[in-house]
């Protein structure tokens, strides 16, 4: 088990997870909220790592919606919407364990 409190995995686990349905808002929300705490260190990054994951997506949908008028873009945005489903869900899981995820593909944005 890890030495990471619970309530700060629980934190962490909810900013992957909400991702899924709010997109970066909940990310950037929890983000917000522990930024400037030191002792909640785990959920600033498993917030700052879930808020760029979903600003990346958040291209990709837009650059899926652009090419969309050659069709490609509906493939485009079907595969970033089942990453989004799977890599979310499995950072909610590695969060909760206390294990620091990073996801395979995302713009560093936010430091």
């Amino acid at each position: 088990m890890s030495d990471v409190p619970q309530d700060q995995r629980t934190m962490a686990m909810l900013a992957h997870l909400l991702g899924i349905v709010t997109g970066f808002v909940a990310p950037l929300v929890i983000w917000l909220i522990n930024k400037d705490k030191p002792e909640a260190a785990f959920v600033n990054d498993q917030a700052k790592e879930a808020l760029n994951f979903q600003i990346t997506l958040a291209i990709v949908y837009v650059v899926g919606i652009v090419l969309s008028v050659i069709l490609i873009g509906i493939f485009i945005n079907l595969a970033a919407w089942v990453a989004c489903l799977i890599l979310c869900i499995m950072g909610g899981m590695k969060a909760n364990e206390g294990v620091e995820y990073r996801y395979p593909f995302a713009l560093r944005l936010i430091k």
